[in-house]
């Protein structure tokens, strides 16, 4: 199907979609994202009921935007691959017809945690962190991040996440009502398989139309609230300020640094 992307179906009208990216650590490479659209799309057109979304990459569910890509965006240089995946994978995750369960078994940050909060349910291992780290590289929440963290966390954190760029553990946040489950460590997709084999038995009909009640009762302005976001984010994120720092970032990334190591070496929260 993909290079980084697979698409498996461990149980009637349950599909599995995982991303393994080893070598840049699951960040969202464009092609990548691309093809974690094309897999969601293949899923629902293939009649899944429920799709779950994991990670095949140890330590990391899915990370934030690959900055190679973004700085080469913005220069107008070529990327991995097609740009529409993002908001590709923001239009399937919305469509009533599949119902989706983020598995999140490892750090997640920026542009993955955003497809984390587009997710209708959440099961997260104890150990990860989800951050939002995006003011610390320069740029801004780009497919409606800071709009789903307000609605499912409250302004208070999200404030904290968005402003400071800070990672918050999996317990703080399920505290909040952001996240459904915790589990522990390595049982983040047995869990949420579990659930989904479970949801994908009720009537199709049924859990669609749940599904597009609770769309409707939540989002009556949350899609003019992520094109407001995209806005912002046009304004500076692609200026030079912001590309020297994303450079400079990546450049870390490129020397083996890790995700906490680059952003928060003295504030992993306990």
């Amino acid at each position: 199907m993909a290079d980084f992307v697979t698409l498996e179906w461990p149980a009637e009208g349950v599909a599995l979609v995982t991303m393994t990216n080893p070598e840049i650590n699951n960040h969202g490479s464009w092609i990548g994202i691309y093809e974690l659209w094309q897999a969601l799309v293949q899923a629902r057109e293939a009649g899944a009921r429920v799709a779950v979304l994991a990670s095949g990459v140890e330590g990391h569910w899915f990370e934030h935007a690959w900055l190679h890509d973004m700085i080469s965006m913005f220069r107008k240089r070529e990327v991995s691959g097609p740009s529409d995946g993002w908001f590709g994978c923001l239009d399937e995750l919305s469509k009533t017809h599949m119902v989706s369960i983020a598995a999140i078994s490892g750090d997640t940050s920026g542009g993955g945690c955003e497809i984390g909060w587009a997710c209708d349910l959440r099961v997260a291992e104890e150990q990860v962190l989800f951050s939002q780290p995006e003011v610390r590289i320069g740029v801004g929440t780009g497919i409606g991040g800071t709009s789903r963290l307000v609605r499912l966390i409250g302004r208070t954190v999200a404030a904290e996440m968005v402003l400071d760029g800070v990672p918050v553990t999996a317990q703080r946040i399920y505290d909040l009502g952001g996240i459904n489950r915790i589990v522990p460590t390595g049982q983040a997709k047995e869990n949420a398989l579990a659930w989904a084999q479970k949801l994908a038995a009720y009537p199709p009909d049924a859990l669609g139309g749940m599904k597009r009640m609770l769309a409707e009762a939540w989002e009556a302005h949350l899609s003019d609230a992520v094109m407001n976001d995209q806005r912002i984010f046009q304004e500076f994120s692609g200026k030079e300020p912001a590309i020297e720092k994303m450079t400079e970032i990546q450049a870390k990334f490129d020397a083996g640094a890790s995700i906490r190591e680059t952003y928060w070496p003295e504030e992993i929260p306990e």
